[in-house]
């Protein structure tokens, strides 16, 4: 059973929807997550570049498999904002046609589905680590502000210039609003900001979202605002119709040369998605005490995605602030995102009608609102007090994603390139001290930093860090500087391996190329604690090779060794460390 359970995740919960409490719980949570979604999926469709419609296509059956196949009870799975915009921007140079739009849509979501579905088969999860903290707040910064822009021309009722950069696009609609304001769409858009901003200070627990749209709709039918100016209305612009009925199965049209060129991109949504997904599904395990499988879920968000592009949506991912409704309506299992799936169903067969009248404005002032809490400075400036290479990274991808926009993916790859090389450049000089011992006291300590007498004849050094490719020549220049430091004085010197966890191939031939260096110039390098590379080194034969004489398991077994082999030389009977060894 527990195997099945590992392919069948939902099987682990089922059952406890016989308890009515539990049921009556997920049933409401639902409910309340679909007042949300509905009109959210809708406003990020068209963020997309897609017609509403398609909006709830990846929010019915693409939500029902993501809680089914996904180890997260009470992740929120649908259109989100983020996901949406790199959607339209992948799509742009592809689609020259609104059938092609659709088509290419679909084919991304499976692609992203894909590359999802397979890091979680092949319990590859952890290349999410490659997305640095400091990469993505950058990014989501400078995403959410373009998010925010783009819909300010659907806020004053103008129209959006075509440009090849998103700041030229925000300057032009700027240019149209300071002429040609619609000004009933801009009233459509402060009554549904006002009713979403009072809800939230005054009544938290009612659905804004519902209401705005609620209201609005009511005002535009009654006001006739989405009737032409010259047939008496006030022309606004608004959804119009929706096709009534349940999205139909259609496999994706696959067009390899498209599908070759937006692999990138299919990759960089997969990554940022299920960032975004995770993050929520930690936050909440940790809050229900669940246990949560990273790789389970990416194999229940890559399933939804390409059941997503089956059912002519597009890529999904797991929402924050639809999983805040989630667990704070009091969802128990997965069967929430269930009961959220059958509603989006019921309004796509039978409510599709009441959108009619649904101004545009009023879904711009829904994906502002939804976008304004990614907006978070305070991140970057923490960063910069923990570690200032972080902030500047941070700072990297957020101005070369505001640059590069709408190709967003650059801002991204170059900031995942940023933060690695800045990696490789911390540890490239990893901790090196060499050690002494106050008189009287068996405990090694830093000899520079506590102002110690150091022996002429034996040194004690201690390397903190990974040895490898990147630093295996700063550790070799640091032991023969030390060398030509005590001239013709030093004879052994003694290193302290318990820093070191990790040696790759680099590593182990310069410490090898080191050993007959030294030992030809009269000087002897012995190991001290090497537990964390011991296995790696006897595999490779380098232990073998230089005898069992080098390696000890302590420190003062190796200064043992070395001052038998000095006997009784003058400058090791005055050492500081002979008190080690008494």
């Amino acid at each position: 059973m527990n195997k099945i359970a590992k392919f069948l995740p939902f099987l682990a919960w089922i059952n406890e929807l016989k308890n009515p409490e539990t049921l009556k719980a997920d049933v409401i949570a639902g409910l309340t997550v679909a007042l949300v979604l509905v009109p959210q999926s809708m406003a990020y469709a068209q963020l997309a570049g897609l017609p509403p419609q398609y909006g709830l296509y990846a929010s019915f059956l693409p939500v029902m498999v993501a809680a089914l196949m996904g180890s997260s009870r009470q992740l929120g799975t649908g259109p989100v904002a983020v996901v949406s915009l790199l959607t339209a921007a992948a799509l742009q140079p592809y689609a020259t046609n609104p059938e092609t739009y659709v088509t290419y849509a679909a084919l991304l979501a499976f692609g992203v589905g894909v590359f999802q579905f397979a890091l979680g088969a092949f319990k590859l999860g952890f290349v999410i680590n490659f997305l640095s903290h400091p990469v993505v707040v950058g990014f989501t910064n400078a995403a959410a502000i373009i998010i925010g822009t783009s819909q300010l021309s659907k806020i004053f009722g103008v129209v959006k210039p075509d440009a090849d950069h998103t700041y030229e696009q925000i300057w032009g609609v700027l240019v149209n609003a300071s002429q040609d304001t619609h000004l009933w769409t801009l009233l459509a858009a402060i009554v549904a900001f006002t009713i979403m901003i009072l809800v939230k200070k005054h009544a938290p627990k009612l659905p804004g979202v519902l209401l705005a749209v609620v209201i609005t709709t009511f005002i535009s039918w009654i006001m006739d605002y989405g009737v032409p100016i010259e047939e008496g209305g006030l022309g606004g612009a608004i959804v119009g119709t929706i096709p009534e009925g349940l999205p139909a199965i259609v496999i994706p049209s696959f067009d390899i040369a498209v599908m070759s060129q937006m692999a990138i991109t299919a990759i960089t949504i997969g990554l940022i998605g299920f960032m975004e997904a995770i993050s929520i599904a930690k936050a909440m395990a940790a809050q229900t005490k669940q246990r949560l499988d990273a790789d389970q879920e990416l194999m229940g968000q890559g399933l939804s995605n390409v059941v997503s592009s089956f059912c002519q949506g597009y890529a999904v991912s797991g929402s924050f602030s639809r999983s805040a409704v989630n667990i704070s309506a009091g969802a128990v299992t997965g069967f929430s995102s269930v009961v959220t799936a059958v509603i989006v169903g019921i309004t796509l067969l039978w409510l599709t009608p009441l959108l009619f009248h649904l101004p545009q404005a009023t879904l711009a002032a829904v994906i502002i609102m939804a976008v304004i809490n990614l907006i978070k400075f305070g991140p970057i400036k923490h960063a910069w007090k923990v570690e200032k290479h972080d902030a500047i990274v941070s700072v990297t991808a957020f101005v070369l994603t505001l640059f590069f926009a709408p190709h967003l993916e650059n801002g991204i790859v170059i900031g995942v390139i940023l933060s690695l090389g800045l990696f490789l450049f911390r540890t490239m000089e990893p901790r090196f001290t060499e050690l002494s011992a106050h008189d009287g006291s068996t405990m090694f300590v830093n000899a520079l930093d506590n102002d110690l007498d150091r022996c002429e004849v034996v040194s004690i050094v201690k390397y903190s860090g990974s040895l490898y490719f990147a630093n295996a020549g700063y550790f070799e220049d640091r032991i023969l500087k030390l060398i030509a430091e005590k001239h013709q004085c030093l004879k052994y010197i003694i290193v302290d391996m318990a820093g070191i966890n990790q040696i790759d191939a680099s590593g182990e031939e310069m410490l090898s190329g080191l050993l007959d260096r030294c030992s030809s110039a009269g000087v002897e390098i012995l190991f001290a604690r090497m537990e964390g590379i011991e296995k790696v080194l006897v595999k490779s034969g380098f232990m073998v090779k230089y005898g069992e004489n080098r390696f000890y398991d302590r420190r003062t077994d190796a200064l043992r060794y070395a001052w038998r082999e000095l006997g009784d030389e003058d400058a090791a009977s005055h050492s500081p460390l002979k008190h080690l060894i008494s």
